[in-house]
């Protein structure tokens, strides 16, 4: 044992404290495993934490999510995993607001039965459409579910689900969201309003497998959620089930490599030389960069692995977060989000903010509404946030390094963007623009800083059919020891990430799958 090297005190070590790492962590310490969670930001959350700038507190990563009351499935799993300590508060009857030209407008709540009922009241013509619409939601949704099990399954228990499953799991996890919509749906319009909340998991429908549309659309059909005291809640309450288990959470602990002895995972080597050994290591900082960044170049090498190298990052974006003085819900702020849409072309919403084009889709949402426990104060202090989804080139040129040797150019770009969205902000809200006492640009830059995701993709991988197809993303790796956590084990997203979390403590120990029933 070298100096620098630690004893095998650990059970499990998870790497990366997002919503999946975390998940991984309290599961298995929920089932007496002693496990050390790693995190190199220095707070312990990933994408859930919290950050605050003169009185203001924002989410960087959670603006909502759908199942996750106590009475259902993610919310149940949520209390099996806190103790109860983490409460998801409804956003209402209505929880997006989907805005296209000429002034259209429509509305998306709970149940799903009262959406589908204004869907056939906006588009009478299509009203078989409408349900077989819901009808393959629900199929693909399940069919998703088939592929998340698999992914922690051990062999031969798994090519029998694969093979037993295969017509359904082929139907719809091979095709576009697009290629199904257009078989189903004969109108543009109801084409593209059904497809319009993409944003949620980043892939265009001409490019997002129609499973993982299903999965994310699906678990909001009976409404959507916001976690009391704001997403950093969750950090606080899943963070003491790992230490009464004798666990550990450590942020500000930067993994540069993870070890192996004969072919077998066996511990991590921080950025300060301490090398943690372990039986079992759990990488939740996503597929591409545990392949790309902590694995030995003889396992790079492997088929699996080159598979994942092989995809491409997720969408980017740009986020203004914005600080309001004054009462924002009667100057046109509401608990449900914004969805713009500034063309019926549902595939034209990537910005890349280049020249002057325009933006053409933007999401808005006020979260201090959302939260029962945020107290405005006397000035009535209030947050909001927009964001726009973008395509790298966008900062390309100001990425390794470029912004640190252009600092006057690189503060010019992003005051030409916070400039450009908040003056769509204004003409969205002309209302309560005059509200606004602070906002912050969030870059591209900054995610890819933050979360060390290739190209600053915050959803992970691709979205493609590929991905949800592909037999390299499961939880358990062909190398021993060697575990996937996080949303690239299945969906993108909050709920995604826990799925893939719970899929990779399911997948080192099989009584975690009793929490699935």
């Amino acid at each position: 044992m070298t100096p620098n090297q630690s004893a095998s005190e650990f059970d499990v070590i998870v790497i990366g404290s997002g919503m999946g790492g975390m998940t991984t962590a309290t599961a298995l310490s929920r089932l007496d495993h002693k496990v050390l969670l790693l995190e190199q930001a220095q707070a312990i959350g990933g994408l859930t934490h919290t950050f605050s700038r003169d009185g203001f507190s924002w989410d960087v990563g959670l603006h909502y999510c759908g199942t996750f009351g106590h009475d259902q499935f993610a919310g149940k799993i949520l209390d099996w995993l806190s103790g109860g300590t983490i409460e998801f508060r409804s956003l209402g009857t209505i929880y997006d607001i989907l805005r296209f030209p000429d002034g259209f407008k429509i509305s998306v709540g709970r149940p799903a039965e009262a959406y589908k009922m204004e869907l056939k009241d906006r588009f009478p013509d299509n009203v078989a459409e409408i349900d077989a619409y819901f009808e393959a939601l629900l199929s693909a949704e399940e069919a998703g579910h088939m592929v998340g099990a698999e992914r922690a399954m051990p062999e031969p228990f798994r090519s029998a689900h694969s093979w037993w499953n295969k017509r359904k799991i082929q139907r719809w996890c091979s095709r576009t969201t697009g290629e199904v919509i257009a078989e189903l749906v004969s109108n543009p319009k109801l084409a593209t309003v059904l497809t319009a909340q993409w944003g949620d998991y980043g892939g265009k429908p001409n490019e997002a497998s129609f499973v993982i549309h299903g999965i994310i659309m699906g678990h909001y059909l009976e409404g959507a959620s916001y976690p009391v005291g704001g997403a950093a809640a969750i950090a606080k309450g899943l963070v003491p089930v790992i230490e009464a288990a004798g666990g550990s959470a450590r942020a500000g602990t930067s993994v540069s490599e993870i070890l192996f002895e004969d072919g077998k995972a066996v511990g991590v080597r921080t950025e300060s030389g301490e090398e943690i050994n372990a039986p079992i290591i759990v990488s939740a900082i996503g597929a591409a960069e545990t392949v790309k960044r902590l694995l030995p170049e003889n396992i790079c090498e492997q088929e699996w692995a080159r598979e994942i190298k092989a995809f491409k990052p997720s969408v980017c974006h740009f986020e203004v977060y914005l600080g309001f003085e004054g009462d924002i819900a009667k100057h046109g702020a509401t608990r449900a989000n914004h969805w713009f849409h500034e063309t019926w072309d549902i595939n034209d919403g990537i910005w890349s903010a280049v020249a002057d084009e325009p933006i053409q889709m933007a999401f808005v949402s006020f979260p201090s509404l959302k939260d029962p426990a945020h107290d405005p104060g006397p000035t009535k202090q209030h947050t909001g946030q927009i964001m726009v989804l973008s395509d790298w080139s966008a900062v390309a040129e100001f990425a390794d390094g470029g912004a640190r040797e252009r600092p006057k150019e690189w503060a010019a770009f992003k005051e030409k963007i916070e400039a450009k969205m908040l003056a769509f902000f204004a003409e969205k809200f002309p209302v309560l623009a005059p509200l606004i006492k602070f906002h912050e640009l969030g870059t591209p830059l900054a995610t890819a800083a933050f979360t060390r995701h290739e190209k600053g993709g915050f959803y992970g991988l691709e979205t493609t059919p590929r991905r949800m197809l592909s037999d390299a993303l499961s939880a358990r790796t062909p190398v021993p020891g060697l575990f996937l956590s996080g949303q690239d084990v299945l969906t993108p997203g909050i709920a995604g990430a826990l799925s893939g979390g719970m899929f990779s403590a399911a997948a080192i120990d099989p009584r975690v799958f009793q929490k699935f029933r």
